[in-house]
């Protein structure tokens, strides 16, 4: 399903890389009770973040923030995927929600 952000059911999925590294499940977790705060948001650990990616898709999830290894041991930024155009860019979790907003509220 295609939904424009702001009436997307789902606004964001957050999606740890791996479910078995409790350094990123928590900062995954973190980021998603933050989020969770502003919209309706879905967290998801189970199986590949391919298939991850395509069941968000599926139910017109308009972005996926996935938290990869880079974003604790490097440089603290998450991976944003636009369900549209399939383009992913690299943020500063202090700036997701900021980056979010611009997309999903400026309607």
């Amino acid at each position: 399903m295609k939904f424009h952000p702001s009436i997307a059911p789902v606004k964001v999925s957050v999606l740890p890389l791996v479910k078995n590294k409790p350094e990123l499940v928590g900062v995954a977790r973190e980021l998603y009770e933050t989020l969770r705060k502003r919209w309706n948001v879905e967290f998801d650990a189970a199986g590949t973040v391919g298939k991850r990616y395509r069941r968000a898709d599926e139910i017109g999830t308009p972005f996926c923030v996935t938290v990869d290894f880079d974003t604790i041991e490097k440089d603290g930024c998450v991976t944003i995927r636009d369900r549209d155009t399939t383009e992913q860019r690299r943020v500063k979790i202090e700036d997701v929600v900021e980056t979010l907003s611009r997309e999903i509220d400026d309607f």
